[in-house]
């Protein structure tokens, strides 16, 4: 005996889930692929330029459903290197301008931007001239922290923040997210892993403070949460916010998924849209098992236990490696790095290998291969 599949069950079983929509607050989305924030190191007193024009317009027409501006710093002494993106006086947001204007002129993917601070990892060389701590005599900045404990044995030791200088800091992410909103920005993303300020209150290895904001987990992760709370305060009520965060240290006695599991509660509690979960940065004692996908279990760890949406990150080049992570509901989007600059044309080509459709401009619906004219979700280009 024979039973006929009813057609619409038959096309929803054959849909990709990574070419599925997803809605994060008033922000909807086409797909499940971001363009992570990746760090250019090439602004100018904290100021976007030429580069980042190119950069980020080039990744705006990648398929993906939503690009997420590189690590975009809330102070000077917060940069990681010189080079670092800011968005902290009238000059860093009026250089981000004209570049939005250019995307949203030719991409309808949703801008978001991850907003930071370095803390005791500021001040340091591009990764290209090695990285390392930049001395003050050799102009550099002191560096601050949630302890006068270094990154890294034999540097010199970052200043503890007091009370001004908290509230400084909280502020400054506050009024970048506002700046943010003013340039028109989507989503924002508070950066709270791979070593940074926030993450380095979270971890004991960088907190050894003995007041509210140290000790306990409680205590520990305070502070990463008034900024939260800042930022949300700060930013309007239907755009989106997610947090990156580093699931473990990768050294024993650090922050490992049950510290971070109880993060994210707190954070849901709070409104949180997604967990981004990646992990590491705060000791170079750290021992990483690279693989590819190596970093899904966490997003899959924390989406279980917590119930928020997650994007799982790190090593994820293949289309239809993004397509089970997301079909298999280990995380809700997956966002691609490394693979997006070696292909900026990625989501054009999973789609096409998924049987998915993104958005392009029409002066680029001429590309479609014969075999895949649903593509772009066009089938005729009118010439004579």
């Amino acid at each position: 005996m024979s039973h006929d599949i009813p057609s619409s069950h038959l096309e929803k079983s054959l849909m990709s889930a990574l070419f599925t929509p997803i809605k994060l607050r008033g922000l909807a989305l086409a797909n499940r692929v971001m363009v992570a924030p990746m760090c250019q190191y090439s602004a100018e007193n904290g100021e976007a330029n030429d580069w980042h024009f190119t950069h980020i317009n080039t990744l705006a027409l990648s398929g993906a459903a939503m690009f997420c501006i590189e690590a975009t710093h809330v102070e000077a002494i917060g940069r990681i290197t010189p080079g670092c993106l800011g968005l902290w006086n009238d000059a860093t947001e009026a250089a981000l301008k004209p570049i939005l204007a250019s995307v949203r002129k030719h991409s309808k993917t949703a801008v978001a931007m991850q907003i930071a601070h370095a803390g005791r990892k500021g001040s340091s060389h591009v990764p290209w001239n090695g990285g390392q701590l930049i001395p003050i005599s050799e102009g550099g900045w002191q560096t601050v922290a949630p302890s006068a404990v270094p990154h890294k044995e034999g540097e010199a030791a970052p200043l503890a923040l007091d009370a001004a200088g908290l509230a400084r800091i909280r502020d400054a992410f506050a009024s970048a997210a506002k700046r943010a909103d003013r340039l028109g920005i989507d989503a924002l993303e508070v950066h709270g892993a791979h070593g940074y300020l926030l993450h380095q209150f979270l971890s004991p290895i960088a907190n050894k403070r003995t007041d509210q904001y140290g000790g306990s987990l409680q205590n520990r992760m305070r502070y990463p949460l008034e900024v939260f709370d800042a930022v949300r305060a700060a930013f309007p009520a239907d755009k989106p916010i997610g947090v990156k965060v580093s699931a473990t240290d990768w050294v024993e006695g650090g922050w490992d998924l049950a510290q971070t599991i109880e993060f994210a509660k707190e954070l849901k509690k709070r409104g949180v849209d997604w967990i981004d979960a990646s992990s590491g940065g705060v000791s170079p004692l750290q021992k990483i098992p690279l693989s590819p996908g190596y970093q899904v279990p966490f997003a899959q760890a924390i989406k279980e236990a917590v119930g928020v949406n997650t994007i799982a990150i790190g090593l994820i080049t293949e289309a239809k490696q993004a397509e089970e992570i997301v079909a298999s509901g280990k995380a809700d989007m997956v966002a691609l790095a490394r693979g997006m600059l070696y292909d900026p044309r990625w989501g054009w080509h999973a789609a096409a290998e998924l049987g998915g459709q993104v958005q392009a401009p029409p002066q680029y619906w001429r590309s479609q291969p014969s075999t895949q004219k649903a593509l772009f979700g066009t089938t005729t280009f009118g010439a004579r």
